[in-house]
């Protein structure tokens, strides 16, 4: 996810706890108080425990579809809980069950994936070790978007699910999820048979929480649309290789991409309609390696995002169209136009009105967050997320994704005190979870799973 995705929390209003009781599910009452008061206390508990999985995570990060350590660390920790572990979906995915008589199939889904950026925190638990990601290539890597957290909620909510078995019935579903931040993860795992060759039960409810760089004690519970759809891609440049003082004899592969990435943003000024939102980023540039010498092959790393199929489709039509016409102009033959290969893609993120009500009452019920600290008018936004690609197709999941504050209260003063609304972006190189947003998060997952499935 990236900071654009936090930009709308600017603007957000505070809803108080009183939702119409007719919007919210089935049920018409939340957890009793003592079972709250259970789970609290067992996440409290456990907080020395998911604190040092936490930190070890932190510190042994791993970029998408490379998540081997950390994949076994869960799968480790979830068979002995007595989830029925099935591991390697979508290369490294794990899915955890644990079937608890009839009711409905709830699934949660962390991801563990993390970014090739170095950190700046100075946190004494940080990585400062370069990784290989999945390319072969060394690059740093650093938890800057809060993934580790997201696994560490996961296992606190799962032991706690295991301990309250008498007090809830159904199936639930915890789906550990690679390559989230390459928009590929979900999709490698439905594409791997997920449901089929795996036989997960397919979910009549789908959880996802995501860190924000907001104070800890702030959740963000948005009804309908929530996120833009995105699709990542690669455009190719073909040309020919010379020395850089005969620039005559070079059809010159760098020079085309630099005219790309100047004319796709016309797409969006000039192309699309000015009421529909659309986004073209170039997120990399890759030519060349001597000084002296003009680059055959130049790639462009593309990103859409979108609110409409309409709008997706205008992009890679423009930027087709735009990549083609420029490759003409200097002269390359038609069999050596640009390629592209289009790769992750994720439709926009739709939350459940009933349900993600059902959410932010039944939190703000038990004291988790206040009132005044639930965000529930929250404008979409044009970051993406991959979480509902595991139940793309399948009718009538209903879906709820939240975002938890993990910014601590000192660092959000010292931040306001310097005239800035947070202290951290996602991605940023100085992102940070507040240690006690870890047993805050493992608490609020257990709350929101425990209150769909209770009897």
């Amino acid at each position: 996810m990236k900071k654009i995705i936090f930009i709308a929390f600017l603007s957000i209003s505070v809803v108080s706890s009183s939702i119409a009781q007719s919007k919210i599910d089935e049920k018409k009452s939340f957890i009793p108080k003592r079972v709250a008061k259970q789970v609290e206390s067992m996440v409290d508990k456990d907080e020395g425990r998911l604190v040092k999985i936490f930190k070890d995570i932190h510190s042994h990060p791993e970029t998408g579809f490379t998540e081997v350590r950390t994949a076994k660390i869960v799968a480790d920790q979830l068979k002995s809980l007595g989830f029925k572990v099935k591991t390697g979906i979508g290369k490294t995915g794990v899915v955890a069950i644990l079937k608890n008589g009839n009711g409905p199939v709830l699934m949660y889904r962390a991801d563990m994936d993390a970014l090739a950026t170095q950190e700046t925190t100075g946190l004494p638990y940080a990585n400062n070790k370069k990784i290989i990601n999945r390319d072969g290539l060394e690059v740093p890597a650093a938890h800057l978007c809060g993934h580790d957290a997201h696994v560490t909620w996961l296992l606190g909510m799962a032991k706690v699910m295991t301990k309250l078995k008498s007090k809830w019935s159904g199936t639930l579903v915890l789906v550990i999820q690679p390559a989230e931040e390459l928009i590929e993860g979900a999709t490698a795992m439905f594409n791997d048979g997920l449901y089929t060759t795996h036989k997960v039960p397919k979910p009549d409810y789908l959880i996802a929480m995501h860190t924000g760089p907001f104070t800890t004690g702030t959740m963000v519970s948005g009804d309908g649309v929530l996120e833009a759809g995105t699709e990542q891609l690669d455009v190719t440049f073909h040309g020919r290789s010379s020395h850089g003082s005969m620039p005559q004899l070079s059809i010159d592969a760098g020079l085309m991409a630099a005219y790309a990435v100047v004319q796709y943003q016309a797409i969006v000024s000039r192309v699309l309609d000015p009421r529909d939102t659309g986004v073209v980023t170039v997120g990399a540039i890759n030519a060349g390696v001597e000084n002296n010498t003009i680059p055959g092959e130049a790639v462009l790393k593309l990103n859409f995002r979108f609110f409409k199929e309409e709008v997706r489709k205008q992009l890679f039509k423009g930027v087709k169209a735009i990549s083609d016409g420029i490759a003409r102009t200097y002269g390359v033959a038609e069999d050596k136009l640009p390629t592209i290969v289009r790769k992750g893609y994720s439709s926009p993120l739709v939350n459940d009105t009933a349900l993600t009500d059902r959410v932010a009452a039944n939190i703000i019920n038990s004291g988790l967050i206040k009132p005044k600290s639930m965000i529930r008018d929250f404008r979409p936004i044009t970051g993406s997320e991959d979480a509902h690609m595991l139940v793309h197709g399948i009718k009538d999941v209903k879906i709820s994704y939240l975002l938890v504050g993990v910014a601590s209260p000192k660092l959000t003063a010292k931040a306001k005190k310097e005239g800035k609304e947070f202290p951290f972006w996602n991605h940023e190189p100085n992102f940070q979870v507040d240690l006690d947003a870890i047993p805050l998060g493992a608490k609020i997952a257990s709350m929101i799973v425990l209150d769909i499935l209770i009897k």
